[in-house]
């Protein structure tokens, strides 16, 4: 067992930041881990890589119990923190070089990060000399140096643009053929593409874990998107039968969710011509990782 976390709860002060928290990630497996500002993910992260202590509960990272065996839980993860603390003025060799003799590792594995995470074109260069990507790739460089068998990021992609985005999307797919990754983000093509597994928490407490797939093989509820000539109140919206959640893309656009077995567009048709509305566009789709969050988290 690579990470398991057994009724976890931290207070700050009289706020309960998590909730009788408890899930166990396997060796090898690649774990999104989503939920909203606030939520807990950054608090639990801090937990798991021995930053801060939880008030109740206990969590092992490798076998190693995080409150008391903290050196050995540090020297078996990987850490990329939300803000990715760099020392600019260093080159990328050197930086490397400091964070080799922090950990007492051979200089030797400094070549071998360099060329997994891709920073060879940029290596003879000043970190703030950087992308914000490549300024990424050195924190996993960073993270990766001393081999660990888990790898904890916190949102790893945040302020990336798209090309960015989907070249340290595929590395941390690449590492994680060999290593366990749990990672928080709130892009969510990113955890379908990467994940096997998706946890979610809200207010504190887990309210969704399972594999990718099986999330969406249980979620087998029609969503349609329909946009009306003008702007039907929410009051309206709520009439609809079976309707399981909704919401409100922009102005006249609704996002619909109904629990049926029966086609719910004529349904749709009538209750436009009955409350004196035209329907402009409509379109049945399928439920991606994004409706099912905030069916999760609303």
């Amino acid at each position: 067992m690579s990470i398991k976390v057994e009724n976890l709860s931290k207070f700050y002060g009289t706020q309960q930041a998590l909730k009788n928290v408890s899930f166990s990630i396997e060796k090898g497996e690649i774990v999104g881990f989503l939920g909203p500002n606030g939520a807990g993910k950054s608090t639990l992260m801090k937990i798991l890589t021995t930053y801060i202590d939880a008030n109740e509960g206990t969590a092992f990272v490798n076998g190693f119990d995080v409150k008391t065996q903290q050196k050995n839980v540090q020297q078996s993860i990987g850490y990329l923190p939300e803000h990715n603390p760099l020392y600019l003025d260093l080159y990328v060799k050197e930086y490397l070089e400091f964070n080799a003799d922090v950990y007492k590792i051979s200089k030797s594995r400094i070549e071998e990060v360099i060329q997994l995470t891709g920073l060879t074109p940029e290596s003879h260069k000043k970190i703030g000399q950087l992308s914000k990507g490549y300024r990424q790739r050195v924190g996993l460089a960073t993270a990766l140096l001393h081999n660990p068998e888990v790898l904890i990021l916190d949102e790893p992609t945040t302020g990336l643009d798209p090309n960015q985005l989907s070249e340290i999307r595929d590395l941390i797919k690449n590492i994680g053929k060999d290593k366990t990754v749990f990672l928080s983000t709130h892009i969510m093509q990113e955890v379908e593409a990467i994940c096997d597994r998706v946890i979610i928490i809200k207010h504190g407490e887990i309210v969704a874990d399972n594999k990718l797939q099986q999330i969406f093989n249980e979620e087998n509820d029609q969503v349609i998107e329909v946009e009306f000539d003008f702007k039907v109140e929410e009051e309206f919206i709520k009439r609809l039968q079976n309707l399981k959640s909704y919401h409100n893309i922009h102005d006249m656009q609704w996002e619909l969710i109904f629990n049926s077995d029966k086609d719910m567009r004529p349904v749709l048709f009538d209750f436009a011509q009955e409350i004196g509305v035209k329907i402009l566009s409509m379109q049945l789709k399928n439920k991606n990782l994004e409706t099912i969050f905030r069916e999760k988290t609303l």
